[in-house]
């Protein structure tokens, strides 16, 4: 029989705030972070806005050995926040007792930023312009400005398995390890896929979660040519809007999420404080398009179904769904379409909220958040509102809780993402582990 799973730490670093309580109270409070970008010159950008993450320092979060780390991609110093503090939240102490061996890692982590600058400099120097053609690149020039302007470990710091790599050297993490960059679904994925290394026995204590930053100018090019992200640019505190009727695409977000998980076993024996029961989780593609959700829902449905299953629940046992919900007119739509297919009768009564409308997207990152959200909405018996609801669609027919938060008996809560490539994973969240 698989052992449970149950989180015992939390920690983030995000554009509301790099600490949990007060990142909830904002988000209870309906707070918008989107504001014009200034990571970099975007204002001949489609998107002129994003929500970054500011007043960022890792000295104020690691007390010593922080120059092993300083130069580590901002994705990564990330996650090195956001893991400190959930385990310094979970109480553990590297050493005292704990088997290294016996703890693993499982992000969900996205690419660092490039090395922008320095890689177009090279570029501009080595391109030879062509009557006709319009020029190509010379590679050999290239290499020798690259060679001389390239910071060798801000080359090595793009993998996006450094950041786990980083969190070992911290922790002394010995046991599995692992990276997934399943786009929008990865951090949510990792916790499900550090769940069953738990449960069948192969480490007692895994750090997961995950950790993006995009917003430089290759990421939002990227996005601005799939059309994905809004331009309201004359109202970017309103731009995210999930579910409404008006939306025009995502905000790109950045930050990082992290959770200790357990066995209920390793818990129990050394009195730490149980925050919720990861109960089920479900992971499905797809098998359509790259960048579109199945017009069915079906590989939605499916996950969901899956995660409900596997933790021995109906849909009638969920109190709440946090939505993938992205403020794309496709995802909000078949999102709906599958809770409404596979909870039948009972999606009119459950609630569902996208907190995206307030913090963005942080893509990698985004499920993992989504579970911490789940967490405290568990503990305190509040629903974080979705904002900037206010016209409704008719393809959009649930409870979004809009624009207000709300008071609620939560138990039992299901959290969707689904990522680029038809990615599709879901967690169910319970409060207390059950005999």
């Amino acid at each position: 029989m698989a052992r449970k799973t149950v989180i015992t730490g939390m920690g983030w670093i995000t554009p509301l705030g790099h600490n949990i309580e007060t990142v909830w109270k904002r988000l209870l409070a309906g707070e918008c972070t989107i504001a014009p970008t200034t990571l970099f010159d975007a204002s001949t950008f489609p998107s002129t806005f994003s929500a970054e993450v500011r007043d960022f320092e890792l000295s104020r979060f690691l007390k010593d050995d922080v120059e092993r780390h300083r130069n580590a991609s901002r994705n990564t110093q990330f996650a090195l926040a956001a893991a400190e503090m959930a385990w310094k939240d979970a109480g553990l102490t590297v050493g005292n007792g704990l088997a290294s061996t016996r703890v693993g890692i499982y992000l969900g982590g996205g690419e660092g930023p490039l090395d922008f600058d320095n890689f177009v400099a090279a570029a501009v120097q080595g391109w030879k312009s062509d009557a006709g053609s319009g020029g190509h690149l010379d590679t050999v020039t290239w290499a020798e400005v690259a060679l001389q302007r390239l910071v060798k470990t801000r080359e090595a710091e793009q993998d996006p398995n450094l950041a786990a790599g980083h969190l070992a050297v911290r922790f002394n993490a010995q046991g599995p390890t692992f990276n997934t960059l399943t786009a929008c679904a990865a951090s949510t994925q990792a916790i499900g896929e550090a769940s069953c290394i738990i449960g069948r026995g192969d480490a007692d204590v895994m750090i997961s979660g995950g950790t993006h930053s995009m917003i430089h100018p290759l990421g939002v090019t990227g996005f601005n040519r799939l059309t994905a992200l809004s331009t309201r640019n004359d109202s970017c505190v309103t731009s995210s809007r999930p579910f409404d009727r008006t939306r025009d695409g995502f905000v790109l977000g950045e930050g990082a999420g992290i959770v200790i998980l357990e066995s209920l076993e390793h818990a129990e024996r050394r009195g730490a404080r149980i925050l919720a029961e990861v109960a089920g989780y479900g992971s499905t593609a797809d098998a359509f398009r790259i960048t579109d959700i199945h017009e069915d829902g079906r590989g939605a449905i499916a996950a969901m179904r899956n995660a409900i299953e596997s933790a021995g629940l109906t849909v009638a046992d969920i109190d709440y769904i946090s939505a993938h919900g992205t403020s794309t007119e496709e995802n909000d739509k078949v999102e709906t379409l599958a809770i409404r297919t596979l909870f039948g009768e009972h999606a009119k009564r459950i609630p569902v909220s996208s907190i995206k409308s307030m913090m963005g997207h942080l893509i990698a990152a985004a499920g993992v958040v989504e579970v911490i959200i789940c967490v405290l909405a568990i503990r305190d018996g509040m629903l974080p509102p979705t904002i900037n609801y206010q016209h409704p669609d008719p393809n959009c027919e649930l409870d979004y809780v809009p624009n207000e938060a709300r008071k609620c008996d939560v138990n039992i809560v299901s959290s969707n993402s689904f990522g680029f490539g038809g990615q599709n994973n879901t967690l169910i969240i319970r409060r207390q582990p059950t005999p």
